[in-house]
């Protein structure tokens, strides 16, 4: 197992076996891109200034000294995996050439309480997909009945809708409580006003690297090459607005206001090891989204809650990404089947991640059965929805034999109008 010359604790979400990739900044540094290692951030534009990448010829000079990831994402996987491979290197406890090199070492570290850190990626477009099975027949459920839980087409493709990604925002910070039209049952018009069902919803996301032409489809069995990384993603959702405004083309107000990402973007080879199955699917799928080799990730996911009341937050929810029902691979391969093209930067949510028991739901909206069953926490209050002051906290991580490849926390906190 490798080991880094950088002391990282077992419970790190950032051992030298992850090295996501981040754009931040500091008090005198302007952003720039660099790798989270333990409780420090690596400089990747000071290494490459004191030459160690210049055996890469392919590198693009000034990279990492860019204020997003696109330019290194569009370069494709042999060249992430080469950079991967010589930050492994450098930090390997065996390796003495950056260990050594004390001036270049010093400037390049900095602790990652020091740093600022930004949106990672210029996300030109972002689609929100509706992957989860238990999540999609959880709410079918609700509003349908369980006859009608899933719609005719939802085993037959990944069902999905284009967003707004002006309005996602990267790492801790505030979320406000949206306005808009809503109709209560007992009301016989609509109203604007705040919304009243504030959720979260547990989602994660990928950014892509390497687009496609205009018309032309990524094939399946290729699309992990124009998967670049994964964060967490908060797809914060007003249900009241949602509710009467979706019919009959899908969510606006309701969903546009605010998504929230972790700011560290772990790679597809860091998550390599814990590749697993996805669940069965049931009828077949077509052969355009039949997988060649196992395409979910065994990723453990929380979510925690904290009132203005409590010193801690409850875990309210835990649950694992390899129980999504349409993979990553899924996802892209139907996005692009007719053509469409994909560009580096763009984002595409999993939607909510729920599983098979009542512990494992991702949002609210399921937890409390659309506020008819409330949610008791562990100080005696009830939450139906989120209130003013409620934080909410993401979470997740692979768990690998004495080390973890993680994403980190995502915390943001609820304010009103």
């Amino acid at each position: 197992m490798h080991k880094s010359f950088i002391n990282v604790s077992p419970e790190s979400h950032f051992p030298i076996q992850n090295l996501p990739y981040g754009v931040f900044r500091t008090t005198n540094r302007s952003p720039r891109i660099g790798v989270a290692i333990g409780d420090f951030v690596l400089d990747l534009a000071v290494l490459a200034d004191a030459g160690y990448f210049k055996s890469n010829e392919s590198l693009p000079d000034g990279v990492f000294k860019k204020d997003s990831l696109n330019a290194f994402m569009s370069l494709g996987r042999p060249i992430w995996k080469a950079v991967r491979a010589r930050l492994i290197d450098l930090l390997s406890s065996e390796n003495r050439e950056l260990q050594d090199d004390e001036s270049t070492f010093k400037e390049a570290l900095i602790k990652r309480d020091e740093v600022t850190m930004l949106l990672p990626a210029q996300i030109g477009d972002y689609t929100d997909f509706y992957a989860s099975l238990e999540h999609a027949t959880n709410v079918g459920t609700m509003f349908r009945g369980a006859d009608n839980a899933l719609n005719p087409n939802w085993k037959h493709l990944p069902v999905g809708y284009h967003g707004r990604s002006s309005s996602i925002t990267a790492g801790n910070g505030n979320i406000r409580r949206p306005t808009g039209q809503i109709a209560p049952s007992d009301h016989p018009t609509p109203r604007l006003s705040p919304t009243q069902k504030l959720d979260f919803e547990l989602e994660a996301a990928f950014f892509i690297g390497p687009g496609n032409t205009h018309g032309t489809p990524i094939p399946i069995e290729s699309a992990e090459n124009h998967i670049f990384g994964m964060v967490l993603l908060n797809d914060w959702s007003a249900r009241d607005i949602q509710k009467w405004e979706y019919v009959p083309l899908g969510p606006f107000l309701g969903k546009s206001f605010q998504s929230t990402i972790s700011p560290w973007v772990v790679t597809l080879d860091a998550l390599e090891p814990f590749r697993t199955n996805q669940p069965p699917q049931s009828p077949p799928t077509l052969s355009y989204l039949t997988p060649q080799h196992p395409s979910a990730y065994n990723i453990q996911l929380e979510v925690g809650l904290k009132t203005e009341n409590m010193s801690a937050p409850d875990t309210i929810c835990r649950t694992n990404f390899k129980f999504l029902y349409w993979s990553m691979v899924q996802q892209l391969a139907h996005h692009t089947i007719n053509g469409c093209n994909m560009r580096p930067g763009d984002l595409l949510g999993s939607g909510t991640i729920s599983g098979p028991s009542p512990a494992s739901l991702g949002s609210l909206l399921e937890i409390t059965w659309n506020g008819e069953r409330p949610l008791k926490l562990s100080n005696g209050e009830l939450r139906r929805f989120l209130e003013d002051g409620d934080v909410v906290k993401l979470s997740g991580f692979a768990q690998g034999d004495g080390y973890r490849v993680g994403f980190g926390e995502l915390v943001n906190t609820v304010i009103g109008r």
